[in-house]
């Protein structure tokens, strides 16, 4: 699908800062009065759709008129500080320039406390706005958003020709310390009628680890029960490489890469569709975990992993064997 372009509007897209309010969703309050660092990044998410609105082009307005669906496409979010439910957070987004099809933006999120104003998450994010594919009329593209409209989102990720009768997780965790699992991509993971949106791959990525630690028989709820510990995480990244659709079969990989002392570990999540005898990704991620300890129903602070967690995250026997 090609582009049909209008006359650009007074004001460039890519001009100016925007400042909005945000607030995290009661959802993400899962721990105490925590919050998730999926909702941090929704949070990243609704500053970037204000800043698209502040601009004279809000998501429905785009898709509606001129076929265009929003889409977030990669975001890398380091958190500096933990928001709280009942946190007003002050968003700064501010444009980067425009590269790959995809316009950058920086976003700071900026929080009360003690009467000091705190950067509490620095992110970038990529946004392009995916032509829809469907006949319905539209009214032409406007020229200055060119740039960022594309008939497909991503790049193209690494494709595995899989040997006949053999089981995809297996295939893609083999030799790995990792865990693996395929799961149905419903309607209310996608949007535009069609695609999985990019919270639907931070679903995807804060399942991953719960996964993990269950799987070799240290599951979040244990840890809670016995150590009082939740898991915290400083930095998250995503980029989609390709589309998924809805309905299709989405094979995520989390792979331990690197454990840094007894503080913290970094781990990376690929996911792929089957099609046909072909593993294709689209999307990849990484993943920082710190282990807390809850020490009231307002604060938290980090502990050095015991031996017990050390030999999870590390793919090791408590003795130290593999």
């Amino acid at each position: 699908m090609t582009a049909t372009l209008s006359a650009p509007p007074a004001t460039p897209l890519a001009a100016g800062d925007t400042v909005v309010d945000v607030r995290p969703r009661y959802e993400g309050s899962n721990i105490c009065t925590w919050i998730g660092f999926k909702h941090v990044n929704y949070m990243v998410e609704d500053a970037v759709l204000s800043y698209f609105r502040e601009h004279g082009y809000a998501a429905g307005t785009l898709y509606e008129r001129y076929g265009l669906c929003v889409d977030l496409v990669d975001i890398d979010s380091r958190i500096l500080h933990a928001f709280h439910i009942d946190d007003l957070a002050t968003a700064v987004v501010s444009p980067r320039g425009i590269e790959g099809g995809q316009l950058k933006l920086r976003v700071e999120l900026f929080v009360e406390r003690d009467g000091k104003r705190l950067k509490a998450t620095r992110s970038t994010v990529g946004v392009s706005l995916r032509l829809d594919p469907r006949g319905w009329d539209a009214e032409p593209v406007p020229a200055e958003l060119a740039p960022i409209a594309v008939d497909r989102l991503g790049t193209g990720g690494v494709q595995i020709a899989l040997p006949a009768g053999a089981d995809p997780i297996q295939t893609l965790i083999a030799g790995q310390n990792a865990t693996g699992w395929s799961s149905r991509m419903r309607y209310f993971y996608c949007h535009f009628t069609e695609r999985l949106q990019m919270s639907g791959y931070l679903r995807q990525m804060e399942e991953v680890l719960d996964r993990f630690m269950e799987d070799r028989g240290r599951s979040i709820k244990l840890m809670l029960d016995e150590q009082n510990w939740i898991p915290v995480v400083p930095q998250n990244q995503i980029t989609i490489l390709d589309e998924c659709k809805m309905e299709e079969d989405l094979y995520t990989v989390f792979v331990v890469e690197d454990v840094y002392k007894r503080l913290t570990f970094t781990a990376r999540m690929d996911t792929y569709v089957k099609r046909g005898d072909t593993l294709i990704q689209t999307a990849t991620g990484k993943i920082t975990h710190g282990w807390a300890v809850i020490e009231n129903r307002r604060d938290w602070s980090l502990v050095d992993f015991d031996d017990a967690l050390l030999a999870v995250v590390s793919g090791t026997h408590a003795d130290g064997s593999k």
